[in-house]
């Protein structure tokens, strides 16, 4: 009696393909490749592999047919979650990741998991791209007093206000130091001051900021103690977090409930898919299993954006 369990299967698959790589590597390897290029030909340099060449190839194309026009992994949005790789890189990763899932789902459960997992890898990589923005928004704003504070500190050294920004992006952590430095080398090339702030709030996304900007500006118009009006919008900022605090902490309840409530089913489903995959087998291999699959992905959808909108709270 013999028992195939599709994850046994993977696995031995995967086992197969990683010895047959190691015995290519060891078997067909030249001895000269022991030796390094430098000490066998002087002045040569070492040049890029054949896994390096058809990666650079494959990032041309895309540069050049795909990144011009497409707006998915846009350079916008991999600046907002703080990745420091260009668009047609993002794309070539994304596509690696949907062959790779679709080859395991092929695996695992046949073809119609294969193009599920094609279909949901960019959706996947457009939530990490939302979830490493939202991190680094707010890690932002939870520095932000802390930064007005240094910035104060510094014109009541005697330093101008862009020495001061170019100090705080020296010592103060990321992403401020970043949006900082970022801040230095653009009024460097000729941008002003403002607009570039002002540019940053937008980009990520931060009213608190978009009002260090503006009191900036009023204080060239007006004039002033700018030091004094930075500590006071710094201590309306404070306050404001504080109360977002205590908002989010009184919502976490429901948020988790929320969280809980929209894994379950899909944590079943797959739990079941592995532990009975006949049983579960019947949702996806009949046409009335298909309506039901469609009817709980709808209702799941709708349940997930209900349930999103009572914890989020405006203020």
């Amino acid at each position: 009696m013999t028992v195939t369990n599709p994850v046994f299967l993977a696995l031995g698959v995967a086992l197969c393909l990683s010895a047959a790589a190691v015995l290519f590597l060891v078997t067909f390897k030249s001895r000269r490749d022991e030796i390094a290029l430098s000490r066998r030909r002087p002045g040569v340099a070492n040049g890029p592999g054949l896994l390096t060449r058809a990666a650079e190839s494959a990032t041309a194309f895309l540069e050049k047919n795909v990144s011009k026009n497409a707006t998915f992994g846009s350079r916008a949005s991999l600046e907002q979650a703080g990745l420091k790789i260009r668009q047609a890189d993002f794309l070539l990763l994304v596509a690696c990741s949907a062959v790779t899932a679709g080859f395991v789902g092929f695996i695992l459960w046949g073809f119609v998991a294969a193009l599920l997992f094609v279909v949901a890898t960019p959706f996947v990589a457009m939530l990490v791209l939302n979830v490493l923005s939202s991190r680094r928004r707010s890690k932002f704003e939870a520095q932000l007093g802390d930064t007005l504070q240094m910035l104060s500190g510094g014109l009541r050294a005697g330093h101008s206000l862009l020495r001061s920004v170019d100090a705080v992006s020296k010592e103060a952590e990321a992403p401020t130091s970043e949006e900082f430095a970022r801040l230095v080398n653009e009024n460097r090339l000729g941008r002003d001051l403002k607009d570039s702030m002002l540019d940053a709030a937008r980009r990520l996304r931060s009213e608190d900021f978009e009002w260090v900007g503006q009191a900036i500006e009023i204080h060239r118009e007006v004039g002033g103690d700018l030091a004094e009006v930075l500590d006071q919008v710094g201590e309306t900022i404070r306050e404001r977090s504080q109360i977002k605090g205590q908002v989010k902490a009184l919502s976490a309840e429901g948020r988790l409930s929320a969280y809980i409530l929209v894994a379950l089913p899909i944590g079943m489903f797959l739990y079941m898919s592995v532990v009975n995959t006949t049983y579960i087998s019947t949702l996806y291999t009949s046409f009335i299993g298909w309506i039901m699959l469609g009817v709980a992905v709808l209702i799941l959808s709708v349940g997930s954006f209900w349930l999103s909108r009572v914890v989020k709270i405006k203020f």
